[in-house]
């Protein structure tokens, strides 16, 4: 039987889906621990979390060293000794130090978790802050700075968060090589201090994983003492940026790169679920209409996208692409006239239908480990969202109408509205 290839195959929309459990524990100590237990194969990931992100900074990158300075000796062992300790037993630790929080991660085989909780506690509570592997972190993190900087797309990127926030505000601020060769040890020292010695903390325990795992972490992590005063605040300041449009010109660049977009909201606002939609059709996937206008049709560019980034307490709305500098302004037009398009006629049924099929097809696909579905959860928990919000996705998805995503182009990507930065320049 010969398959006709002029008509696409048969399908079945997603309209819900089943989670795993989550379920909460206390340590001895109070700390929360969240056990996702999907029994596929013998290996977890452990997750500490600390407010210790950019937000609770109140000098530059303090946040970011405090945090890879964990793994860069304790009181009674190297650099080279807490490498040579998790590769022994086959584990990965990360390090990841973000707008809002900061997390240690380590990943490996259930039977080797005895072993591996005692480093993690160590690093945690006897850091030695070197000041060799400090200026060594330090050196790194300048020449990679240093090569970003010259390229069109970091720049665009770095601009756009400063001019729609401002660049004293942690969504907005961007490491400067300044603020790397003025940082001390002392400093990022201070910050530990402050944000992740004896302060509280969250668990995430994902992968095969039960009641004995539990009381392990419980002996180790759980009997940590806690300051009394609990989480920090974050200073109170930020303006609310200059969102004035940029075009910063480098002659010798034979392409620019373009970011168009705005300031927005958080996952809790009501038209959350619109901008998600209307920005899936826009550019969100392969198949939207800037990627059939500027890449299909007009060979403008290799790639052309659009996303909304949420954080814990605001977001924006972002266009990116980079095209040949003669192009620039021919593309920004095609830009705006597709958002016009949306502004103006109602996304056609079986347009929308299919947006909303890939959109609920992409959320199921991210699901298929316990490691997804922690990331999913810790949206949940860390933005305060309500308990069936991952439960309710699909649903929401499928609620938003056309008329919907008219009123949300109207109401938000405006011309009036839209941010435009240009690195590269115009011709």
């Amino acid at each position: 039987m010969t398959a006709d290839r002029t008509q696409a195959p048969a399908y079945q929309a997603i309209h819900d889906i089943r989670l795993p459990a989550v379920e909460k524990h206390l340590l001895d100590n109070g700390q929360p621990l969240y056990l996702i237990a999907v029994d596929q194969q013998p290996v977890l990931r452990l997750e500490c979390n600390f407010e210790a992100g950019a937000w609770y900074e109140t000098q530059p990158n303090t946040a970011f060293f405090a945090l890879k300075m964990l793994a860069e000796g304790t009181a009674t062992r190297s650099s080279a000794d807490i490498s040579e300790y998790f590769d022994r037993y086959g584990a990965f630790l990360e390090l990841n130090s973000g707008h809002d929080r900061a997390s240690l991660v380590v990943y490996c085989l259930t039977k080797h978790l005895p072993a591996i909780l005692p480093m993690l506690r160590e690093m945690l509570t006897e850091p030695a802050f070197p000041q060799k592997e400090f200026n060594d972190l330090r050196n790194i993190t300048t020449q990679n700075l240093r090569v970003n900087l010259e390229k069109n797309s970091y720049l665009a990127g770095v601009l756009f968060r400063e001019q729609v926030f401002g660049n004293t505000h942690p969504y907005g601020r961007s490491q400067q090589l300044s603020d790397i060769d003025n940082l001390s040890i002392d400093a990022v020292v201070r910050f530990y201090e402050k944000t992740i010695r004896h302060q509280p903390f969250r668990v995430l325990l994902a992968g095969q994983a039960g009641i004995p795992e539990i009381a392990l972490v419980n002996e180790v992590l759980g009997q940590l003492p806690i300051a009394q005063e609990g989480v920090p605040t974050a200073p109170a300041r930020y303006d609310a940026g200059s969102s004035q449009s940029v075009v910063l010109d480098k002659p010798a660049s034979i392409q620019s790169s373009i970011r168009l977009g705005r300031r927005l909201f958080t996952r809790q606002h009501p038209d959350y679920y619109k901008m998600l939609v209307t920005n899936e059709v826009l550019g969100g996937y392969f198949g939207s209409r800037l990627m059939k206008n500027i890449r299909e049709e007009k060979g403008l560019t290799y790639g052309i996208w659009s996303s909304v980034a949420a954080f814990r307490h605001e977001g924006y709305f972002l266009i990116g692409t980079d095209v040949k500098k003669e192009f620039t302004q021919l593309t920004l037009d095609e830009i705006r006239k597709e958002i016009l398009m949306l502004a103006t006629e109602p996304v056609p049924d079986d347009e929308l239908e299919t947006v909303k099929n890939y959109m609920a097809g992409e959320f199921v696909g991210s699901l298929n480990t316990p490691f997804e579905i922690a990331d999913r959860f810790k949206i949940v928990l860390y933005d305060n969202l309500p308990a069936d919000f991952l439960h309710n996705h699909i649903a929401n998805l499928r609620a938003i109408t056309a008329e919907a995503i008219q009123e949300t182009v109207n109401r938000y990507l405006t011309d009036d509205n839209l941010l435009e930065i240009v690195v590269g320049g115009k011709q």
